[in-house]
């Protein structure tokens, strides 16, 4: 008769398998619990987007904040008295630098007095802007003393060599005070219309 072999049987659990309850099947005809919303996404289906909230229409928009000071060019108001000695301490300076620079010509120091009478003049109040073609002569006079050709030394030389400088470059003298000159009336002429303007826009109308 044949013999039936028989397989010990294994006491503990399998290695491949992890010991735990057993799983229920899940019925089929159970509901499935709602997905959480996902982020992003709006309900028509496209990407949701965090804009700002919409402004009003009649809200005013915003300006881009102006440049600097800094960025601004220089606009000082100097008094009759300030704007002498700004002129006076500027062409003596010139003056000292051209007689070093280049040997003291005068031609050299007429052309650096032009931008001197420009500045002196725009750079006057007011009130103060009739002192503008004073000074600019005066000016002129102090900055010839460094490059002044003195033929005898001493204070007389000193003296011819100035007398002779201010007669040999009157151009440039004339022609510096008639830029100031002409800066001051336009600058005046623009204070008397700005006056007027604001004159009459102060007056009531008359019916």
């Amino acid at each position: 008769m044949e013999q039936h072999r028989t397989r010990p049987a294994q006491h503990g659990p399998r290695r491949d398998t992890a010991p735990g309850p057993p799983k229920q099947p899940e019925p089929s005809g159970s509901p499935k619990p709602p997905l959480p919303p996902q982020a992003g996404r709006a309900a028509g289906g496209g990407v949701a987007r965090s804009g700002r909230p919409a402004r009003p229409a009649g809200a005013p928009q915003r300006r881009p904040a102006p440049p600097p000071a800094a960025r601004r060019l220089p606009n000082p108001r100097l008094t009759g008295l300030g704007g002498g000695l700004f002129c006076g301490l500027l062409m003596l300076a010139l003056g000292l630098l051209t007689e070093v620079l280049f040997g003291g010509s005068q031609t050299v120091y007429g052309v650096l007095f032009l931008p001197v009478c420009v500045l002196t003049a725009v750079w006057l109040r007011e009130g103060d802007l009739l002192t503008a073609p004073i000074v600019v002569p005066i000016a002129f006079a102090v900055g010839l003393v460094p490059i002044a050709d003195e033929g005898g030394g001493g204070t007389s030389g000193g003296l011819m060599g100035m007398v002779t400088g201010l007669a040999t470059q009157a151009g440039w003298l004339y022609g510096g005070t008639l830029v100031a000159g002409l800066i001051v009336i336009v600058r005046r002429v623009r204070r008397v219309r700005m006056v007027n303007r604001r004159i009459a826009r102060n007056r009531p109308a008359r019916g």
